[in-house]
């Protein structure tokens, strides 16, 4: 393992160093939780559908053909 440095710190740093990048994150406000969670459900349902879409049309395909 030449040339490799590991650095080790303790849990209390860990911690303190965890705890003062979370101060730096920027949260979304309440409006912007609620309108990018109704994206994610919407695109969810839609993502559904078109896969189940999909395998309905391949299994009524594959019923044809081993008719």
């Amino acid at each position: 393992m030449d040339g490799v440095f590991v650095v080790m710190i303790t849990p209390v740093t860990f911690v303190r160093q965890s705890y003062d990048e979370l101060r730096q994150v920027v949260w979304p406000s309440r409006k912007e939780i609620f309108r990018l969670t109704g994206i994610v459900i919407i695109l969810s349902i839609l993502t559904g559908l078109y896969i189940g879409g999909l395998d309905w049309i391949f299994t009524q395909a594959i019923q044809l053909l081993l008719k």
